[in-house]
């Protein structure tokens, strides 16, 4: 697209946001209630691949951070409006998809508030970062 200019090492660190956010989101903050929410458990949390996962958690985010990237591209768009516009990202679609997924699967309005919160937060930060550094 014409105008929109990237920082690809601002779109590596915005996608290690969500790295950093996960951390504390799934484990102090939230991590007892997502576990009974899921029914994940210790010993089954064990057998994941954690090499895969997180490698593969990695190439979406930076997907994700690198789509958000040319949404605000625009040099007219400032911090404060790619803060807000990955706020909006989240709030207003990460987090209804969420909601939806979860009541076909009939889970917990909780779970979808902590899994869809959790994006809201990624997303908003990696807006900052994105916005903050050109």
């Amino acid at each position: 697209m014409e105008g929109v200019t990237i920082n690809y090492l601002a779109v590596v660190a915005a996608s290690l946001i969500g790295f950093v956010i996960g951390f504390l989101w799934y484990g102090p903050l939230f991590g007892k209630a997502w576990m009974a929410e899921t029914g994940m458990t210790d010993e089954k949390a064990k057998e994941a691949n954690m090499v895969k996962t997180m490698g593969i958690t990695f190439i979406l985010q930076l997907i994700m951070a690198y789509c958000l990237a040319m949404f605000i591209g625009d040099p007219s768009i400032d911090i404060t409006m790619a803060t807000f516009y990955g706020f909006l990202t989240g709030l207003g679609w990460i987090l209804p998809t969420m909601v939806i997924n979860n009541l076909f699967e009939q889970r917990s309005i909780k779970l979808s508030l902590i899994q869809g919160g959790y994006w809201v937060v990624v997303f908003t930060l990696m807006g900052l970062v994105l916005g903050a550094w050109r």
